[in-house]
């Protein structure tokens, strides 16, 4: 009778413990899927603001044809950000992006027919909405970052959740929070 108590206790700490394995790694792949899906939405963002930046260069290009040094500079970084293959790398050409964008601004603050132009006040309204969007897109994979590294961290996932394939992810953190703080804005 003691053996089958014994066995018992053993069957239900295994149950238990299958239990708790299955559930844990499927709220990690839970979590795993929903970081891939939140850097997605990230980089399509990037790409939308990407492929507005030709429109607004060649809008402001008509206006001030001399500022060769902007444009070059947008264009620059509008590569760094179609080549970025991970968070780090997206962080660091976010940073040029907004230096880039925070010249063509200033530039086109000098010329008033310019900023009278429909075509680069759409343009304009396009990439402050993208922007907006780009954040939004960061706080949401930067949220699934974070749980899904809690996971990954608490005990006693820690002992065995490495050997399961999950690790944890880096966060889109960009070195100079203030040069994102708010979308490039032109002042009227």
């Amino acid at each position: 009778m003691e053996i089958l108590i014994v066995v018992g206790i053993i069957v239900l700490i295994a149950v238990i413990a299958g239990i708790y394995l299955w559930s844990t790694y499927n709220s990690l792949v839970t979590l795993n899927v929903r970081v891939d899906e939140a850097w997605s939405d990230i980089t399509v963002q990037l790409k939308r603001r990407a492929d507005l930046l030709p429109n607004l260069i060649e809008a402001v290009k008509g206006y001030a044809a001399h500022e060769k040094g902007v444009f070059e500079a947008v264009t620059k970084a509008r590569a760094e950000t179609l080549q970025a293959q991970g968070p780090a790398d997206a962080s660091a050409a976010e940073n040029h992006m907004q230096s880039a964008l925070k010249s063509i601004f200033a530039v086109a603050e000098a010329y008033p027919q310019l900023q009278a132009s429909q075509n680069f006040l759409h343009l304009q309204g396009e990439l402050v909405d993208t922007e907006d969007k780009i954040q939004a897109s960061r706080r949401f994979y930067n949220g699934g970052v974070r749980e899904l590294n809690t996971k990954i961290k608490q005990f006693p996932n820690t002992l065995f959740v490495r050997s399961l394939g999950f690790t944890e992810r880096d966060f889109f953190e960009v070195a100079n929070p203030a040069a994102i703080a708010e979308p490039p804005r032109v002042q009227f």
